[in-house]
C-alpha cells in the first residue's frame, strides 16, 4: 500500500516536552495556520468551544509567578517552587487551552463538545510538528489551582492544560510504544437476543 505524504508526516508525529524545546517559537503566521488547523476539528454546530491563549515575552514571567506561588500553596518548599518557576519559563511558548462548553446547549451535548475540544487539540499539535516543531500538552495539579485557572479563564471557562511549544532539540531515538491498531480497531457485532 503506498501510504500519502501527508499521512507518513502525521504518523511520525510525537510528544516533545519543555526540557526539549529551544528557540525559535512559531512566529504569528504559523501560530495562525496551527488555529486554522485546530478549526477544521469536527466541532457539532461549529460551537468552537476552545480558546487558545498565548503565554510568550513578558508573560511567562507573570506565569512563571503563578506556578510558583501555586507551589507554596500546595505545600512545596522555596526549591519545588523554584522548580514550577522554571517550568513556566523554559520552554520559547506556551498556549493555554481553555474550553468553554455550553452544558446547556439544546443540540449539541457537552460530551460532543469536549470532542471538539480534544480534535482541536491535536489538530493544533500536528500542525506545529508539520510545521517542523515540537510540543506537548502539560496539565497536572496546576489546572485546579483556583488562583492560575481565575488568572486564565472567563466565567464559564475551564483550563485544560498547557502546550509548551518551540524547536525540537532532538528527534526520538523511537516513537512512543503504542498499542497494535487491531487492538483499537474491532468489528462490532449487535448482541444476540
Amino acid at each position: 500500500m503506498i501510504i500519502p505524504s501527508a499521512l507518513e508526516a502525521l504518523l511520525a508525529r510525537y510528544s516533545v516536552g519543555p526540557k526539549h524545546l529551544v528557540e525559535p517559537g512559531p512566529s504569528d503566521a504559523q501560530l495562525a495556520l496551527m488555529v486554522q488547523a485546530a478549526l477544521r476539528a469536527p466541532d457539532h454546530a461549529e460551537l468552537v468551544p476552545y480558546r487558545f491563549k498565548l503565554v510568550r515575552g513578558d508573560a511567562k514571567q507573570g506565569m512563571a509567578i503563578l506556578f510558583s506561588n501555586a507551589a507554596r500553596d500546595a505545600g512545596k518548599g522555596e526549591e519545588g517552587a523554584a522548580l514550577d518557576a522554571e517550568r513556566a519559563l523554559r520552554p520559547p511558548m506556551t498556549v493555554a487551552v481553555v474550553a468553554r462548553i455550553d452544558l446547556g446547549h439544546p443540540q449539541v451535548p457537552a460530551h460532543e463538545q469536549w470532542a471538539a475540544v480534544g480534535g482541536a487539540i491535536s489538530n493544533f499539535l500536528t500542525a506545529a510538528h508539520l510545521l517542523g516543531f515540537g510540543g506537548k500538552m502539560l496539565s497536572g495539579a496546576k489546572v485546579r489551582n483556583p488562583t492560575i485557572a481565575a488568572a486564565f479563564c472567563e466565567p464559564g471557562e475551564t483550563l485544560l492544560g498547557w502546550i509548551a511549544l518551540g524547536t525540537p532539540m532532538r528527534k526520538p531515538a523511537g516513537l512512543a510504544r503504542k498499542p497494535h491498531p487491531g487492538q483499537v480497531l474491532i468489528d462490532w457485532h449487535p448482541p444476540c437476543k
